[in-house]
């Protein structure tokens, strides 16, 4: 009899960005369209629904000091992260990419023929939180608003 533990189920289920308006950033994540939840926490935290992983709004030093990171220096350059906004079309990432312009997010990058097929470009929030509005081969976004991955 062995007294290991089952593995555990992996999962993602929550992305909480580090913000230094919380209500600029709320006001920002309304005006693109997000359904916040739990509006209890008010100004504390914000939740909202994605149609997969919750995406999350907390005060960026209380989130370093949350999970015991140093607040300061910021890194004022690319973090090695991006969200994603997955398209089901090529028009749909220009529709997207400025729809987000025009609620004050800032272009990255303009929209393009990607070398695998795709067509892609980039937008940042007001924290500098890049974003990736795409269609791929391969990515199919479903009825749910959820992401399906061929085999």
């Amino acid at each position: 009899m062995s007294n290991e533990l089952p593995a555990p189920i992996p999962r993602l289920t929550v992305i909480t960005l580090g913000v230094n308006d919380i209500r600029a950033s709320i006001a920002f994540y309304d005006a693109l369209g997000f359904s916040r939840r739990l509006k209890v926490t008010g100004e504390a935290v914000a939740f909202y629904d994605t149609g997969g992983p919750v995406l999350a709004l907390f005060p960026w030093d209380q989130l370093a000091a949350d999970a015991n990171l140093t607040e300061n220096p910021r890194p004022a350059t690319f973090r090695g992260m991006t969200l994603a906004w997955n398209c089901r079309a090529r028009e749909e990432v220009d529709a997207v990419l400025a729809f987000a312009v025009g609620k004050g997010a800032a272009l990255l990058k303009a929209a393009h023929e990607t070398d695998y097929g795709g067509y892609s470009g980039y937008f940042t929030d007001p924290d500098g939180h890049p974003w990736e509005v795409v269609v791929a081969p391969g990515i199919e976004v479903g009825e749910d608003r959820r992401v399906h991955l061929a085999e």
